[in-house]
């Protein structure tokens, strides 16, 4: 069946993502497959604002492995503490990067990205799973309502994380 993602193109981001939210959770509702989820929030996030990349880095082998995503080639294994998504795994926060040069120890998996976002992902036993995180060809292109907006879809991915064990 496809899917149709309905929202408006001229709003501003909150809009945007109160438009979306509720049509991700729909979409993720009936899914137990974890991997299927992430690959069309992942669609989802790409098309509703244009990120230059959004997608996840996932829990496996003791580091972050990359995961579905939206955008170019990306960094296949980011260990615990390194760089902006390793930092957002070991802190358990969401970081905000408005300038991903002035980040120490920024990992560069593209020259383009100039500022990002990384929401880390909780299972329902408060364990993390992995990272969503959202990179923008723009520097400071994240605000507070990004970081609202995504930690909502975060919260909605817990539950795909009831249905499947991700190692």
């Amino acid at each position: 069946m496809a899917e149709i993602l309905a929202f408006s193109k001229s709003a501003g981001r909150e809009q945007i993502y109160a438009e979306i939210t509720p049509q991700i959770e729909v979409l993720i509702s009936g899914e137990p497959d974890v991997i299927a989820n992430l690959a069309n929030v992942a669609a989802v996030l790409r098309e509703a604002f244009g990120f230059f990349w959004a997608g996840f880095y996932l829990v496996k082998e003791g580091q972050l492995v990359l995961g579905p995503f939206q955008g170019p080639l990306a960094c296949t294994r980011i260990d615990f503490g390194k760089g902006v998504c390793g930092h957002a795994y070991s802190t358990g926060q969401t970081v905000v990067v408005p300038d991903v040069d002035e980040f120490p120890g920024h990992i560069a998996c593209s020259s383009a990205a100039r500022s990002e976002i990384v929401v880390p992902l909780f299972k329902p036993d408060g364990s993390i799973a992995g990272v969503l995180d959202v990179d923008s060809d723009r520097p400071n292109d994240f605000s507070e309502l990004d970081r609202i907006g995504l930690e909502r879809i975060a919260d909605l991915l817990q539950s795909v994380f009831e249905h499947r064990n991700v190692r």
